[in-house]
């Protein structure tokens, strides 16, 4: 996610991402839950995201 792209979500243009889990599924949720990743860059690299049993998000960490 290039950083002009996350850009979006600032400017209230983009509230979602979505992206494709390593077993194929798209995932979406708040982009705001991986606001702390971004760098000049973007956002980039892969990811391990911890939800409840309702599918409610915990956590998310970068994975090395």
């Amino acid at each position: 996610l290039g950083y002009a792209q996350f850009l979006q979500v600032y400017q209230g243009i983009a509230k979602n991402v979505s992206v494709i889990a390593d077993d194929g599924r798209r995932i979406t949720f708040p982009a705001m839950n991986i606001r702390a990743f971004l760098t000049r860059e973007g956002i980039y690299g892969n990811f391990e995201m911890t939800l409840s049993a309702e599918n409610k998000f915990i956590s998310v960490k970068k994975l090395p």
